[in-house]
């Protein structure tokens, strides 16, 4: 991961700050704030502001003053409660501001979740970095076979290593291109009088999509455990999963434990069953044998069931 100077800077003076507050603050929280958590090769996530804590999700249950109760275990027994039933209004009133540096195909998957405020590094006013994501060789695989937007069986070490230059030659000369067609090198300045540039919002487009771009990112808490329930999930893209396993392990957990806890035992490590699927696991219970052919599951169902419950 690669920080300017201006960035390393921005970063201490905030660091540096001393303010006092009357707010709820979540204090392992405080302890990383504005610090930039490195993912994949150039990228990173950085806090840079937040409001409300655990706390803040029981006073909303109840509608009460202060900090909810004295007693912890019993904020904790509501907020696994809220989690177990679904109830997500409570979890609104938490918010978190993430800035956030990614490659663009992945800033395309991450917004599809309409349910942030997002503002992102403008490339019309600035010159992108010469940064590119580059996999790593363990995670260039083939295509699925049984899943059409996934990942299969690793390359061999021939396609792999000639793919992966095909990704750096293509990018490095993109880049170049990019700068040709400005007549600016990344500070800004004209490479040749002479010569007059194409306009910024016009020349970035001949850029790739491991390019990396920037945006601070701001959602409340229900709505991040949304996308945390999509994209850490196993079947995610690697690329996102790297980015919500920091935010979920490195930072929720920090920010709200006791959510982070019935988060993990109620929605993203539980198992949601149909009624069909009810209904053969308490036959099996009772010693019947329940085939594919009669269970009135599709095949994926079946075999996702029963992967999940070890039967045949």
């Amino acid at each position: 991961m690669k920080l300017t100077k201006e960035q390393s800077q921005e970063i201490k003076d905030q660091q540096s700050q001393q303010n006092k507050t009357k707010r709820v603050t979540a204090p392992e929280l405080e302890k990383i704030l504005y610090e930039a958590i490195p993912v994949l090769d150039h990228g990173f996530i950085r806090v840079i502001d937040y409001m409300g804590d655990d706390t803040s999700i029981v006073q909303s249950a109840r509608v009460s003053y202060g900090k909810g109760t004295k007693k912890v275990s019993t904020d904790s027994g509501l907020i696994k409660y809220l989690m177990r039933h679904w109830h997500t209004t409570p979890f609104e009133m938490c918010e978190i501001k993430y800035h956030v540096k990614l490659p663009i195909f992945i800033a395309r998957q991450w917004i599809r979740h309409r349910t942030a405020n997002v503002n992102e590094y403008s490339a019309r006013y600035s010159i992108l970095d010469k940064e590119f994501y580059i996999p790593k060789p363990q995670h260039m695989s083939g295509q699925s076979t049984t899943n059409k937007q996934g990942r299969g069986l690793n390359l061999s070490r021939k396609d792999t290593e000639k793919f992966l230059n095909i990704l750096k030659d293509d990018a490095e000369r993109n880049y170049k291109h990019y700068e040709e067609m400005l007549n600016e090198d990344q500070s800004g300045e004209v490479k040749d009088d002479n010569k007059q540039g194409l306009s910024r919002e016009l020349a970035r487009i001949n850029l790739t999509l491991n390019t990396y771009t920037q945006w601070y990112w701001k959602i409340d808490l229900h709505n991040l455990l949304h996308f945390l329930y999509l994209r850490e999930d196993a079947h995610a893209q690697y690329e996102i999963q790297a980015y919500a396993e920091i935010i979920l392990n490195k930072i929720v957990k920090k920010w709200v434990p006791h959510t982070y806890s019935a988060f993990k035992e109620f929605q993203l490590e539980s198992y949601n069953l149909s009624k069909t699927a009810i209904e053969i696991i308490k036959k099996k219970l009772k010693g019947q044998k329940i085939t594919f052919e009669k269970s009135g599951l599709s095949k994926r169902e079946w075999d996702e069931l029963s992967f999940k419950f070890k039967f045949k």
